[in-house]
């Protein structure tokens, strides 16, 4: 269980240079080949900082995936601002959400930070908990589908279940099929994103 100890918020300089820094060995050590004197070592900070800021090493580990899911929340945010803003055109819808897709595709799905928090999530789903990253993307989708409803281009009585939906029937599948979903590398995505798009708006386009 990660520590319930009180920790000092201590110097940003210091908190980073240690997330950074236990990043690194995760990745190239493993969760259990990595000590906090290792972390400390390349942090350029005394062990007893480590444990002071963060209190035990899977509270550590925690800390570095709850920080790349922050990033990666910051770059689909970035992309829903991009490209799913008002107003838009009913005859637009398709290539708005095509595009979106394509992006979260390649931006996110395709990005080293993506790719990290996979790794660190697979390698070491028995020292950690949930990411911080949680339903927050999904949440942040149903927003812009409940506003498209409000300005009459979808139909969408459940916001949420159409964002699950959408995600599933694009990149999702993608993802399933391939393990990758970055429509730049791989030719074989872009189709599967532009069916699900069109699959998704024969069910919610608003008649």
């Amino acid at each position: 269980m990660p520590t319930t100890k009180t920790l000092r918020e201590g110097s940003t300089r210091k908190r980073a240079a240690i997330l950074s820094a236990a990043r690194e060995l995760f990745l190239a050590d493993g969760f259990d080949r990595t000590s906090v004197d290792a972390v400390a070592a390349r942090a350029e900070v005394s062990k007893r900082t480590v444990y002071d800021y963060y209190g035990d090493k899977q509270t550590l580990l925690q800390a570095v995936v709850d920080a790349v899911g922050q990033s990666l929340i910051t770059t689909i945010r970035g992309i829903l601002d991009d490209t799913l803003t008002h107003p838009i055109e009913a005859a637009d819808l398709e290539d708005v959400l095509v595009t979106f897709s394509m992006r979260i595709a390649t931006d996110m799905l395709g990005s080293a930070e993506y790719a990290t928090l996979q790794r660190l999530v697979r390698a070491e789903a028995g020292h950690r908990g949930e990411s911080s990253m949680a339903d927050t993307p999904d949440e942040a989708l149903a927003e812009r589908f409940a506003a498209f409803a409000a300005a009459g281009l979808l139909d969408v009585p459940d916001a949420r279940l159409a964002a699950d939906q959408f995600i599933a029937l694009t990149f999702g599948v993608a993802l399933n099929r391939f393990g990758s979903a970055n429509a730049v590398e791989d030719a074989r995505v872009p189709p599967l994103i532009v069916e699900g798009v069109r699959t998704f708006l024969r069910a919610y386009r608003a008649r």
